[in-house]
């Protein structure tokens, strides 16, 4: 019986080598390092084609594209960005340390969380392959607004359905988020015990499963307009293009928060061990968080001030989106308030996570400035706009994603990285952050339109200072890169507490799970 129970376990415990293991695997560790690989492949395909963007506005006139494959780029970089590298690197980052933070062997559901990852590949090839089509790629924006998105080739049908396998992915990756917190923690982890990295995962995975269908709704009444001789946005068949404005920024703005929370989440990580303190009101950065996830599904129109709406309408999105900033000053106080007389020390990580909180403020800032609705009239659709977006998304979400993995790759690996060149990957990325974004307030204000390739000839030095500053961060990103195989190429260093003198932040070696670690053996009597 004895003989028959480990040859049970010797076939359960059976790993596969090479490109199956990866293919087949549904160990939580795995999968979390699939979609961080998958995500730095999309940073560096769609921060290629914001250089295409950068180059092409580096001088007024037409130097280096034709107008369409312009837009086709504005439209696939938003895109690539948002779904293929920022929400990947936070489900990737998820992937890894949920289970370890709340003490679950695995993720609820392994084999739905290697399928939510296999989906990702074949729905960014269908996405750029229409890049090759004779028309061409989208070029409607990242927002796919009619009549732009009814009109133009073939490529549109593709667009759509790579976005429905994307929001399939990320639903199924939020199912098994909810499912593994509400079930998995260990006993004694009550709620509001949880590491708030866990909390914002939670309640990131709510709005993903409340924001992502309407996006599919949204998309697929575009098909069906273009296809089916529907006019839900078609003007001559009665049908209203602000419609799918509404639809779209139901979903877009809960979107933006998805890219953002889980980046409170790791500040809230950081901040604290850097300060050898604990995290400063941790109760209101839990409710914070869920009022930011609340007020957003009521600030949509704001996207909207110039459509015509009501007096009345625009009044109502004017506050509620003042109101946001009340929630977020909370989280930045308490940020500051838990480094207010720490012991503090800046290794890269903690210099990441100071440049998220001085930058992240000021995009929120604008952001403010873009609330107030007669201001809006003359902001809107101009390089304002994209300075505040981009001042929340690069130096807000892809700061925290480098953080993140700074702080825990000697978790992961056992092995520590080079601090000093992570620190010349720190100021070389901050200071081309902001030769890049800071001046696109200056023009944008100026007003210069955005998504268009060409300029008045009074715009040319700020244009030129940012196109410079983006060549510089990109470039800096390959440094980046040289760092983490640098790190995994070296013999195991890491000690059981891996930054020098950091008391309170505890490491262990890792010590990876049994392949199918959440697969049990078959009972034997």
């Amino acid at each position: 019986m004895s003989t028959n129970i480990d040859h049970i376990k010797e076939e359960h415990h059976h790993q596969p080598s090479g490109l199956m293991r990866w293919i087949t695997t549904t160990n939580h560790k795995d999968i979390g390092s699939l979609y961080l690989w998958f995500s730095l492949l999309m940073f560096f395909i769609g921060g290629f084609m914001a250089l295409i963007i950068r180059a092409e506005l580096f001088q007024p006139g037409l130097q280096l594209v034709v107008p369409g494959f312009f837009n086709q780029m504005t439209t696939m970089h938003a895109l690539i960005m948002i779904f293929g590298a920022l929400m990947p690197a936070f489900v990737g980052l998820a992937n890894w340390q949920l289970p370890m933070m709340i003490g679950a062997p695995d993720m609820a559901l392994p084999r739905l969380n290697n399928w939510s990852f296999w989906i990702l590949p074949f729905a960014f090839t269908m996405l750029l392959s229409t890049l090759f089509f004779e028309s061409g790629g989208p070029a409607a924006g990242w927002t796919l607004y009619p009549p732009l998105s009814l009109q133009g080739g073939n490529s549109m049908p593709f667009v759509i359905f790579s976005l429905h396998l994307l929001g399939a992915s990320s639903i199924l990756g939020a199912i098994n988020v909810i499912a593994t917190i509400l079930n998995m923690r260990a006993p004694g982890m009550t709620l509001m015990k949880m590491p708030i990295f866990v909390w914002t995962w939670l309640i990131t995975a709510f709005l993903l499963i409340a924001a992502m269908p309407v996006l599919a709704g949204a998309i697929t009444m575009l098909l069906t307009d273009r296809f089916y001789g529907t006019s839900f946005f078609t003007a001559a068949g009665g049908g209203d293009p602000v419609l799918f404005q509404h639809i779209f920024w139901f979903f877009g703005h809960p979107e933006v928060y998805i890219l953002i929370l889980p980046a409170f989440g790791i500040i809230s990580t950081i901040i604290p061990a850097f300060s050898r303190k604990k995290l400063f009101g941790y109760d209101s950065m839990v409710y914070a968080t869920a009022s930011i996830a609340l007020l957003s599904f009521i600030v949509w129109a704001h996207h909207m001030f110039t459509v015509g709406m009501p007096l009345a309408g625009e009044i109502f999105f004017m506050f509620t989106t003042m109101l946001i900033a009340v929630p977020t000053g909370v989280k930045v106080f308490n940020w500051v308030a838990t480094m207010w007389r720490g012991s503090m020390t800046f290794e890269t990580p903690m210099l990441f996570s100071l440049a998220f909180i001085i930058l992240f403020t000021i995009g929120g800032f604008s952001g403010l400035m873009l609330a107030i609705t007669p201001a809006d009239f003359q902001y809107h659709d101009t390089y304002f706009v994209v300075a505040h977006f981009h001042y929340v998304l690069v130096p807000g979400a892809i700061f925290a994603v480098i953080a993140a993995v700074y702080y825990w790759l000697p978790k992961w690996t056992g092995k520590m990285y080079n601090e000093t060149l992570g620190k010349v990957h720190f100021w070389m990325t901050t200071v081309f952050v902001n030769i890049t974004f800071f001046p696109m307030h200056f023009v944008g204000l100026a007003g210069m339109p955005r998504r268009i390739p060409d300029y008045a000839v009074q715009f040319t030095d700020f244009n030129m200072i940012a196109s410079i500053g983006a060549f510089g961060f990109g470039l800096s990103q390959l440094l980046f890169v040289y760092i983490l195989f640098q790190t995994l190429r070296q013999p195991v260093t890491a000690a059981d507490k891996s930054w020098e003198g950091a008391e309170g932040l505890e490491w262990t070696l890792p010590s990876p799970a049994p392949y199918h670690s959440f697969d049990t053996p078959p009972k034997v009597d």
